[in-house]
């Protein structure tokens, strides 16, 4: 480290791996505005960086820092401010959802990377900052990709001198230069102890908690220090932890980490284990980066993660569980050595991890993206390809979140907010809470609704029940200082809507929920448990749960896929509400439709909310146009097979579908999916009488098939392709036309004297000939007629005489007379 660079601050600070390069940073933050720094686990980016800057002569304002989580958040901060000797609030603060450590002497802003896209919509200027660092950026959250493209728009746009620092442990370094226009570069080696990484591959069928218990009890009794266990999720490490809870001596601390957690709870985890004991920690992918938990020098990878996915069909985010990629994997055997030699035991084959992927997902390729399209409209940009992203949003679930905030009503028709999109936008809070917030605010029921939302958002608020009424009743009575800290965020919240007279009494969860999950109200189908919801999807709650008996209800969150699905959290709620909440999502109208039993259209009645049905009365069967096209949904149901074409309209397809293999245009393409995907064009004008697959006459068919060709060249068809070939004795015969070259299938003795190959189209296209006994048994296939006479007809000749003896067989057939018939008797 250059003493000359050192400056007030840095001339304090610990000697770590990355102090080597602090100066090349600095360097090409003062050269450039622009710079990517790439250093493993434990070397100190994290802290060090931000605080060698503040000595920059450029750095005249604050740095924000972006860190992926609360936890490291403030773990980043409290590190900082006991570097300075100062308390947490000072220089170093940090901003976050339900915690907020500032004061007028900050200058480092550890802030949680949605905090930052917030920050900088609201002032796209970022007065005050000299500096923002990406943190942690390989994670690739959806406010991390959506931040840092914010920030080079602003930095183009508004703020020449402002910095950029992306930094990762693990980064596709490349992929991120070349967004920044090819900045320098840094990467700092670091100087992580060695770590012995083993692997212990699961036994076939074993449970992941199993396994992990057996991999912590082998490891305690063999090695010393402390243990970091990597689970999925907080239901393994529940489970792990009930395992281990008496086969581990008494002074083993078992402590688990997971984000849902307090941070008295979280603090415990990572605070190093008292004099004379060990720790064993149970943690979710929430441990790989940005925190050092003290002691540890032995990592257990159950090589397992869990991933949000979200289905844009539907607008439900789904949890799945998944191999992690090998990135996280490294990152998580890197917590062994940060402070002494180590050992990582990964439990799976060590061939597998030549098998995982480089990188864990984006974020923005498999989320909800209704708060980004919210947030884009804000800024003015409707088409995501106006600002730098990494990888772009992908285009379907864009405009599934821009059609989701249309029927909120946050976007306009022009897609650009509306008044209670500005107000939604504002509060914290994902676009469909925002939309029943800001509904309830109107009916005087806002703080019960803002309570409700944050309950929401904040997962473990109020236990764990699936009724949403239960869980908000015990929250609002809920002690502890993370429950404390989030009814004071909803409060701050309910302060920024607009103040009506209060409800008299608590509104119902389900009447609060209609505002936001219009798309999710449930109709009980089937039986006790099992409904189906206005998306179309059906879900199920045990039936033990009170709410499984309910008739209606508005499913908040579900996971599984759709076979499969598994309600969550819900409230229950009555058609009354439904219609008193939403009166415009309930219509009435005839509706007609194919019924799959009968083959028949029918037409009903219906009160329908989505793909529930409310009421029904059946109607007269329907015919005309309505009934052809619910015909023709059924045709593509069951499929072009069902049709009963006649042998002339088969014929005729084959006929025109070998023209358009051949030739090509103007012929049309009569295949199987064509012809569904055309149903309108031939099928639907010519059923105006069928209301049944029965009622269907061949020949409307034929009429139909025969409309898509265009009429200037209808009249070729027979040149073209004929039906049948006249054979030399004056018989038709028919032209088959199903395979890729047309085939005619007919008796030898018919084809005498016949010199020259038999072809369609004007004598381009040569028949393939099947030719055929006296008794239509197949003996010969030819393309050339005369090399057949002059060549094997021979060997045909002296095989048939002796077979056919009452049929001729001359020694020359080109030059024989053509006959269907047997020789005369006597001959």
């Amino acid at each position: 480290m250059a003493a000359s660079k050192a400056g007030q601050i840095g001339g304090t600070l610990p000697i770590l791996p990355v102090s080597d390069v602090l100066d090349q940073v600095a360097d090409a933050l003062t050269d450039g505005r622009r710079a990517v720094l790439s250093a493993p686990p434990g070397a100190g980016k994290t802290t060090l960086v931000p605080l060698w800057l503040l000595d920059q002569p450029w750095c005249t304002g604050k740095i924000i820092l972006l860190e992926p989580r609360r936890l490291a958040a403030r773990a980043a901060a409290s590190r900082m401010a006991s570097l300075l000797q100062e308390t947490v609030g000072e220089r170093v603060g940090y901003r976050m959802r339900l915690d907020n450590r500032i004061s007028s002497r900050t200058r480092v802003e550890v802030v949680t990377e949605g905090v930052f896209a917030r920050m900088i919509l609201d002032d796209p200027e970022l007065a005050g900052v000299s500096v923002v660092i990406f943190d942690e950026f390989h994670e690739r959250s959806l406010d991390a990709d959506f931040g840092l493209a914010l920030a080079l728009d602003v930095q183009t746009a508004l703020r020449e001198d402002l910095r950029l620092l992306v930094m990762s442990a693990t980064l596709d370094v490349d992929r991120v230069a070349a967004l920044l226009g090819d900045p320098p570069v840094i990467k700092s080696e670091g100087r992580t102890f060695p770590i012995d990484i083993q692997y212990r591959d699961r036994t076939l069928n074993e449970r992941i908690e199993d396994a992990v218990t057996r991999a912590i009890i082998e490891t305690h009794r063999q090695e010393t220090g402390s243990i970091l266990a990597f689970l999925p999720g907080q239901a393994e490490i529940r489970l792990t932890a009930e395992r281990l809870e008496s086969r581990l001596p008494a002074e083993t601390m078992i402590v688990p980490l997971y984000g849902n957690l307090s941070q008295r709870e979280q603090d415990l985890a990572i605070k190093p284990a008292p004099a004379g004991t060990r720790k064993v920690v149970l943690a979710t992918s929430i441990a790989e980066t940005s925190i050092t938990i003290d002691g540890v020098r032995i990592v257990i990878d159950s090589g397992l993660q869990r991933l949000p996915v979200f289905e844009p069909s539907t607008g439900i985010t789904r949890l799945e569980t998944v191999r992690v990629s090998r990135a996280s994997a490294d990152q998580r055997a890197g917590r062994a050595g940060r402070t002494e030699p180590g050992i990582a035991v990964r439990l799976w084959h060590s061939g597998q991890t030549a098998a995982l992927t480089p990188f864990s997902p984006p974020q923005i390729l498999a989320s909800d993206l209704s708060g980004l399209v919210l947030d884009l409209a804000h800024w003015g940009v409707q088409d995501p390809s106006a600002l730098t992203f990494l990888d772009p949003p992908p285009k379907a679930a864009f405009l599934e979140a821009k059609a989701l905030l249309t029927e909120l009503g946050a976007l306009g028709v022009s897609g650009s907010t509306t008044e209670k999109g500005k107000l939604m936008r504002e509060l914290a809070l994902p676009p469909r809470l925002a939309a029943m917030a800001t509904s309830a605010a109107e009916e005087g029921s806002g703080r019960d609704a803002c309570l409700l939302a944050v309950l929401m958002t904040e997962q473990g608020l109020g236990g764990s029940d699936v009724d949403l009424d239960e869980r908000l009743r015990r929250f609002r009575g809920e002690r502890g200082e993370r429950a404390e800290s989030a009814r004071k965020l909803a409060e701050r919240i309910f302060s920024q809507l607009p103040k009506k007279a209060t409800s008299a009494g608590p509104v119902s969860c389900g009447r609060l929920l209609l505002h936001a999950y219009p798309d999710r109200i449930a109709l009980q189908r089937g039986g006790r448990g099992r409904f189906v919801l206005a998306n179309g999807r059906g879900a199920e709650l045990e039936q033990t749960e009170r709410l499984a008996g309910a008739a209606m209800l508005v499913v908040a969150d579900l996971t599984g896929r759709a076979a499969q699905a598994r309600i969550l959290s819900a409230a229950e709620i009555s058609r009354v509400e439904v219609e008193a909440e939403l009166p415009q999502a309930i219509v009435e109208r005839e509706e007609f439709f194919f019924d799959r039993a009968s083959r028949q259209v029918r037409a009903r009645k219906v009160t329908r909310l989505g793909a529930i049905v409310l009421d029904e009365t059946p109607l007269p069967r329907p015919r005309g146009d309505v009934a052809a096209r619910a015909l023709a949904e059924g045709v593509r149901e069951l499929g072009i097979r069902v049709l009963p074409f006649s042998k002339d309209g088969a014929q005729l397809r084959e006929r025109i579908g070998f023209l358009h293999r051949s030739i090509g245009d103007p012929w049309p393409d009569l295949g199987d999916e064509t012809l569904l995907d055309r149903l309108e064009e031939w099928f639907v004008p010519f059923q105006g009488g069928a209301s049944g697959l029965d009622a269907i006459q061949p020949g409307s068919l034929t009429e139909g098939l025969r409309s898509l060709v265009p009429q200037g060249i209808l009249q070729d068809l027979n040149r073209l392709a004929p039906t049948h070939f006249q054979a030399p004795t004056g018989e038709r015969h028919p032209i088959r036309y199903d395979g890729e070259e047309p085939v005619l299938t007919i008796r030898v003795q018919e084809l005498f004297g016949l010199k020259s190959h038999p072809s369609i189209a004007g004598g381009r296209l040569p028949l393939l000939l099947e030719l055929t006994s006296p008794a239509h048994r197949p003996i010969q296939t030819t393309r050339d007629l005369p090399g057949f006479w002059a060549g094997s007809w021979k060997d045909v000749r002296a095989e048939m005489r002796g077979r056919y003896l009452k049929h001729p067989w001359p020694e020359d057939p080109a030059n024989a007379m053509p006959t269907t018939r047997a020789k005369p008797r006597g001959t």
